[in-house]
């Protein structure tokens, strides 16, 4: 998985800060979007994070997933 893949969610991940739907719940199954960042590092130093792949689903609307909850298309 790299930088501009096409990607789907394909678990259900429940978010609350979806800019149409703010502090609400909105499941992002079957939602279609694309890699913008993998984060492996921060402020040059190497990280483990929880949630290591940033999703740009809009314009507006990004989230952080795991690695297991997306497939590429």
């Amino acid at each position: 998985m790299k930088v501009g893949d096409r990607v789907r969610v394909k678990e259900s991940v429940v978010v609350y800060h979806h800019p149409e739907h703010r502090g609400q719940a909105f499941d992002l199954k079957d939602t279609e979007g694309e890699v913008a960042g993998i984060v492996t590092e921060w402020q040059g130093r190497p990280v483990s994070a929880n949630f290591p792949v940033l999703i740009k689903f809009s314009k507006k609307f990004k989230a952080h997933l795991r690695e297991n909850e997306i497939e590429i298309i």
